[in-house]
């Protein structure tokens, strides 16, 4: 069976999945407006951000964006290895998944985004100002090492530094 000229021309132009050099394209950063947005960076979101985050967002909706983590390239080159794997992506999910079904069952409209990052502030604060939101609360891993603490640097003062002065920014351990 074929398809008529007309009937094509109404459905409109068939785009293809893939760019010009073969390279998939990745979704387009969501922007539906919240009050309130969790970010991890790869770790489990406690039922005291959850709690938190109802509170203050009084009704309105709340975002929780994961950070599934890139580590560096190869050479300067993007390397496959260093990219998570399926295992770690379907963990964040759980998380996401976990932490949405704790914030609808609180009475909250609620999103979740899984992003892989090299760059895990800056991919927070493009999800903080794209939702348009006045609080954050990042998760961070309880007591990080010193040294880890002096490579990574700190994560809450950092997107506070990004997002601006009319969004708070705290954050919380598990």
């Amino acid at each position: 069976m074929t398809v008529a000229p007309a009937a094509e021309a109404a459905a409109g132009p068939v785009r293809p999945i893939r760019s010009k050099f073969g390279r998939r394209k990745f979704d387009k950063q969501p922007t539906q407006r919240a009050a309130v947005l969790i970010a991890s960076n790869g770790v489990k979101i406690p039922g005291a951000a959850i709690r938190q985050a109802l509170q203050l967002s009084a009704g309105e909706p709340v975002a929780v964006v994961t950070i599934a983590r890139i580590y560096g390239s190869s050479l300067g080159l993007p390397n496959p290895g260093l990219l998570p794997t399926r295992k770690e992506m379907d963990e964040q999910k759980g998380f996401v998944q976990d932490a949405v079904a704790a914030l609808e069952r609180g009475g909250a409209q609620a999103w979740g985004q899984v992003a892989a990052s090299r760059k895990p502030v800056k991919t927070i604060a493009q999800a903080a100002a794209a939702r348009g939101v006045r609080h954050v609360f990042v998760v961070r891993p309880e007591q990080p090492a010193r040294w880890r603490r002096v490579i990574e640097g700190d994560l809450v003062k950092e997107i506070a530094r990004k997002v601006g002065p009319d969004v708070t920014v705290e954050g919380l351990a598990p």
